[in-house]
Order: C-alpha cells, then sequence, then structure tokens
C-alpha cells in the first residue's frame, strides 16, 4: 500500500472516530460523578440518621462530647445543637452576629467555637462554659483571622486554620496557640482558605485541607510548632470541589468531607486513598453539601453532617460504619 494509500485510509478510519462522538455511560452521566481514579476504592454509602431540618441549612463541625451526645453547627442559624442519645435536639449556645463552624472540646470541658462572618470579613474564636453559658473571647474580630476549624493537642494548646485568601491569593494558613491562650504561632503559613485540622493521637503528625486550592497538607512536628526536616508535604490533589474538615480515627486513617459532592474520602497515614463514604442521592444533585464528620471514639460509627444545595432534603446528619480494625466484628 503506497503512503497516499496508508494517509487516506488513516483519515477515514479517524473521521470514523470523530463522527461517532462521545456518549455518557452509566458513571459519567451522574450529576457528581467519581473521578476514575477514585472509583475503584472501597466504597460504602451512608444512611440517613437524623433531619434536623426541613430548610437548606448550613451544618458543620460535628463532634462527640464527653458524654458520647453529638454536638455541631447550625451555620445558617448562628448556634450550636446537641443530639442526645435518643435523637433529641437541643440549642447549646446562640452567637451574635457570627456563625460557628469549627468545635473543639477542651480537657476542662469548656466548648471553643471557631465562627466567621464572612460578609464582614471578621473571625473569632470563644470558649463556653456549658454549665453557667459564660462565653469568654479567645481571638477577637480585632485580630484579623478568620477561624473555620480547631484541634486540640495533648498540652491544651490548639491549632486553627486561617480561612483566608484565594486559589490566587494564599494568605491564609495554620496557627497554634499556646496552652496558656496568650501566643500565636503561625506553623504553616501560605494556605488559600486553609479549612480542615486533623493531629494524630500522638501529636506528630498534623493534617490540613486547602479548600480553594484543593489540596491536603501532612505535617510531621518536632514541637507543637516546628515542622521537621522534610517534614512538609502534599500527598494528595483533590479533584473537583472542595476539600473542608478532617477527622483520624484510632488507626491514625484520615476522613475528609468534601464539600460540594456529597462524599468522604478516607486516607492512610501516608495519604493514599483507602475508602470513601457516599451520601444518598448525590447522583441527584442532592445532600452535597457535606461539610464535616464525626467518628465515635469507642466503635467505628461515622456521622456525617450535610445540607442539599438543591434544596429538596433539607439538612441531615447520615451514619456509616467504617474501618474496624482492633475492634470486635458487629
Amino acid at each position: 500500500m503506497s503512503k497516499i494509500a496508508i494517509l487516506i485510509f488513516l483519515a477515514i478510519v479517524s473521521f470514523g472516530v470523530l463522527a461517532k462522538g462521545l456518549h455518557y455511560n452509566e458513571k459519567s452521566q451522574s450529576l457528581m460523578p467519581i473521578p476514575a481514579s477514585e472509583q475503584t476504592i472501597p466504597t460504602v454509602t451512608a444512611e440517613l440518621w437524623l433531619k434536623t431540618s426541613e430548610k437548606n441549612n448550613v451544618l458543620e463541625g460535628i463532634i462527640f462530647d464527653n458524654e458520647g451526645n453529638l454536638l455541631f453547627c447550625d451555620v445558617t442559624n448562628q448556634r450550636v445543637m446537641q443530639v442526645s442519645k435518643d435523637k433529641q435536639l437541643t440549642t447549646l449556645a446562640t452567637l451574635d452576629n457570627f456563625s460557628p463552624g469549627g468545635l473543639a472540646l477542651h480537657k476542662d470541658g469548656r466548648l471553643f467555637i471557631a465562627a466567621l462572618n464572612l460578609e464582614q470579613g471578621l473571625g473569632t474564636i470563644v470558649a463556653v462554659n456549658l454549665k453557667s453559658q459564660e462565653i469568654k473571647t479567645v481571638i477577637p474580630a480585632q485580630a484579623g483571622y478568620l477561624p473555620n476549624d480547631l484541634v486540640f493537642d495533648k498540652q491544651g494548646g490548639f491549632y486553627f486554620t486561617d480561612f483566608k485568601g484565594s486559589s490566587t491569593q494564599p494568605s491564609g494558613g495554620v496557627y497554634y496557640i499556646s496552652a496558656d491562650l496568650k501566643t500565636i504561632t503561625p506553623v504553616l503559613p501560605n494556605l488559600a482558605m486553609a479549612n480542615g485540622l486533623a493531629l494524630s493521637q500522638d501529636g506528630k503528625t498534623l493534617w490540613a485541607t486547602e479548600f480553594a486550592r484543593n489540596l491536603l497538607h501532612r505535617i510531621e512536628l518536632i514541637n507543637p510548632t516546628e515542622i521537621a526536616a522534610i517534614g512538609s508535604a502534599i500527598p494528595y490533589r483533590f479533584i473537583g470541589s472542595a476539600p473542608d474538615s478532617m477527622r483520624i480515627d484510632a488507626d491514625g486513617n484520615v476522613y475528609v468531607a468534601i464539600y460540594g459532592q456529597g462524599r468522604v474520602m478516607i486516607f492512610n497515614r501516608q495519604g493514599i486513598p483507602i475508602g470513601q463514604i457516599l451520601l444518598p442521592d448525590r447522583d441527584k444533585g442532592q445532600n452535597l453539601r457535606s461539610t464535616s464528620l464525626a467518628i465515635h471514639p469507642k466503635t467505628n460509627d461515622l456521622y456525617i453532617v450535610t445540607s442539599d444545595e438543591a434544596n429538596v432534603q433539607g439538612a441531615n446528619i447520615f451514619h456509616a460504619k467504617v474501618f474496624t480494625h482492633g475492634l470486635p466484628p458487629n
């Protein structure tokens, strides 16, 4: 066959392929498809555990208290809620002019709340005595931070994320506050909307998510404020929007809620994906605002807070069973 004939043949074949076009398949026609590289990791689907509102209230910052109750932030209504073991809802605290987004319990029982007023570009952290309802300011709005999430270490100090910046102007970061609440030290600066935080049980590995640039950071620490030599890494870059809050289980696995995708991704200690949890009806574009999660400290029960951007299903808490290493089978 001559060169001209070969070229004509290839052109005909190419034209035929192009003429056929692309077609949606079962996975790609979803309103929220799973990226191809994440489709084969172990996957479970969560089940509805509690509807907190028929309205599309944004929920955040879910944790367990010392009595086993679930606490979470109702961002829309600027309040912190408690869910008792029998699923009764009560209001624990209400904030003026700020929307709570991150919660952490101090060892003395006080509830620390990271809160924002994004319209005014202000943020604060307050501590609430849950018995007396006394509220004390830890970081005032005048300090210039936009605190989004926080986590305590064993010394009584805590890390918090500063949600400032954008994908092209990374002006946020991760900071550490000493146990006496007097000294604030930058740990991981120059982040674009630093969001979720998690700390390993030994306090040596700090994790953070960068909301505006879709990054997962893994930081090895030599002390609360110093990063080890070659101890800073980005083990994962997310596809689509956007990594939000995170938690660590007893095995050191890292669970990251993905806002806008209705799912949670799970990574091992090195930041390698090992599983994911999907929320129902995400393929229909519902329950996508999955912002935060809590893992029961003594079981493999995980709870996810979400709201429905499509304004169909309201605000909900979903439940799933997760990795069970070291636990008896259920």
